[in-house]
């Protein structure tokens, strides 16, 4: 049910206690990423709040929720690593202009055309990392400078533990054992009255409650008392480092990924709902205007993140209201309750962060793509997932698009894709003739955008010569969807390789 259909007292209701329901999602999650990022958690819990009350003011998916991603988490630490914190406040500020301008120029639409085998392989390539370093945290240690030494140096925190004595690594890991048990056993066995509750917040709340009932002497969460004192504006030497090509190289690889992750998550959130649909410009602008803020806050990067969004939508979430609510509530809570934060033990959010990483490693989809596009694309995936652990996440990426133009070669010579828009007996009819690309992707998404609410369609494919895993997903996506709504859709043509379309329309 759309809220158009409700009054607004009881919109708003929904919305609140939806927002209710993200607020305890995203506490763990802000503080976790932040500290996965090599920052201190206040940083994380700056951008949830910029994310929910700015951005979710002015998103252009109203129910897409904006926070710190662990999709951004590695990079970051990287640039920690190797630039120094005070690096990522003008990094973010050039990133989030280049969001806005991409935005105005109406470049939203050209992000949906990367791969999904590409995104994907990047997401399990940071969950590698993810898993790989935070398991160190569960141990009571800190992560090593690259995937490759984390993996190396699991064994040995394993072998490492004491059967006879219960020091402080013992503490830890019992601490984060209970957390991920908490997280999984709550998920698994909660009852139906209960389904809202996270269970990231229970395996959290599980894990504290175990330390401080026992008195361990573990490492725990530092926050500051006033939020606002851990806000670092911009020094003096702010245009020296704005026109550092280093500073600005780095601020286009975040731009570049934090809108994908951002645009691609928007089209998953849309998919969940049948209200209002992305305006991808729109929502581009509104997380461009985020990370600036971010960035003279020097806190973390910002994109949409679908767990969260989720949650929201499965909350039953019906206006952006609910996103901005969530951000006042973790302003409040910060505010009011800093020492409860600082009950919390690392090892508790590097448990749920153990959980979130290996979740983000989708061997499900890499067989989705085996399955119903054949090798090419897995192998995108796979590599893309290789050379994120590998090397670093933007050669991943640049990989990953690289090896997604082998898919052009056998058509290198008709690339162009022709749409022919018609009315016909009250419908609308949409032909396609051609090799229907990645590179076709936005003119193709647009013109079934223009199909009327309500109205019946025609969309014929029977010149339609080559149709790529990039436009198979989006194409079946949207089909199954407006049936969803009740929209009378033929496919004409749709033999042999095409009969997935046929199937998403029947």
């Amino acid at each position: 049910m759309s809220s158009a259909s409700l009054p607004a007292s009881k919109s708003f209701t929904r919305d609140f206690t939806a927002s209710i329901v993200v607020f305890l999602v995203a506490m763990p999650l802000c503080m976790g990423i932040a500290i996965a990022s090599g920052v201190p958690p206040e940083k994380g819990l700056i951008t949830g709040m910029i994310g929910g009350i700015v951005v979710g003011a002015l998103a252009g998916s109203p129910l897409q929720v904006s926070g710190p991603a662990a999709g951004l988490a590695v990079i970051v630490f990287e640039i920690v690593r190797d630039q120094g914190l005070s690096a990522l406040g003008p990094i973010l500020m050039l990133a989030g202009l280049l969001q806005v301008v991409a935005g105005i120029f109406r470049l939203g639409g050209w992000f949906r055309a990367i791969s999904p085998a590409v995104v994907h392989g990047m997401l399990a390539g940071i969950g590698v990392l993810i898993v790989a370093g935070q398991f160190h945290v569960l141990f009571n240690g800190k992560p090593l400078p690259n995937g490759l030494e984390n993996l190396a140096a699991m064994p040995g925190q394993l072998l490492g533990l004491s059967p006879t004595s219960i020091d402080a690594t013992e503490q830890a890991f019992l601490i984060g054992i209970v957390t991920i048990l908490g997280m999984l056993g709550w998920e698994r066995f909660r009852p139906a009255a209960l389904r809202l509750v996270p269970g990231a917040l229970i395996g959290v709340v599980a894990g504290t409650l175990v330390a401080w009932t026992l008195g361990l002497a573990v490492t725990r969460v530092n926050v500051p008392e006033s939020i606002f004192a851990s806000i670092a504006l911009p020094g003096p030497d702010l245009l020296g480092r704005l026109i550092d090509p280093s500073i600005l190289a780095t601020a286009l690889a975040i731009a570049f990924i934090a809108s994908a992750e951002t645009l691609l998550s928007a089209a998953a959130v849309d998919r969940m709902h049948d209200g209002v649909r992305t305006d991808y410009n729109k929502e581009l602008r509104a997380q461009g205007i985020g990370n600036l803020l971010c960035g003279i806050a020097g806190a973390l990067p910002m994109t949409g993140v679908i767990v969260r969004s989720s949650a929201n939508v499965q909350a039953g979430a019906l206006t952006r209201a609910s996103a901005m609510l969530h951000g006042v509530w973790i302003l409040g809570f910060v505010m009011l309750l800093p020492w409860l934060l600082s009950e919390i033990p690392m090892a508790a959010l590097a448990g749920i962060l153990v959980v979130t990483g290996w979740r983000l490693v989708s061997l499900h989809h890499a067989r989705h793509l085996f399955h119903h596009y054949g090798l090419l694309p897995t192998i995108i995936w796979a590599a893309t997932l290789v050379m994120v652990v590998a090397t670093d996440l933007l050669t991943g990426v640049l990989v990953g698009l690289g090896i997604s133009l082998l898919e052009l070669v056998p058509h290198v010579r008709k690339l162009r894709l022709r749409v022919d828009e018609a009315q016909r007996d009250g419908g609308a009819e949409i032909s396609l003739d051609g090799a229907a690309t990645f590179v076709a992707l936005p003119k193709l998404s647009t013109a079934l955008d223009r199909v009327p609410e309500g109205s019946t369609l025609r969309l014929n494919v029977e010149r339609l010569a080559y149709l790529d895993h990039s436009c198979a997903e989006m194409l079946t996506d949207w089909l199954q969807r407006k049936r969803s709504a009740g929209m009378r859709i033929e496919v004409a043509g749709a033999t042999g390789s095409f009969r997935r379309l046929a199937e998403a329309a029947a």
